[in-house]
């Protein structure tokens, strides 16, 4: 999962294994609960859907890195 705090202090999750799988709450306890429905959601769509679950084995044989790195200049 990968939280950002945008413009308007939203909390924002993604979940990059997940095609699509995004929430966002005012609070970090709020913003738990909602990635884990988001989640589930999505495997409830994985079940019925044949496009999604295509997709879901494309992103299983994609090496992914995500880093960070805080750099001062």
């Amino acid at each position: 999962m990968i939280i950002e705090k945008d413009e308007d202090g939203y909390f924002v999750a993604s979940v990059p294994s997940l095609p699509g799988c995004y929430t966002q709450s005012r609070s970090l306890s709020e913003l738990s609960t909602r990635v884990r429905e988001a989640i589930l959601l999505c495997l409830e769509v994985a079940k019925y859907d044949s496009q999604y679950r295509r997709r879901l084995r494309e992103f299983a044989y994609e090496p992914s890195f995500v880093g960070l790195e805080t750099l001062e200049v």
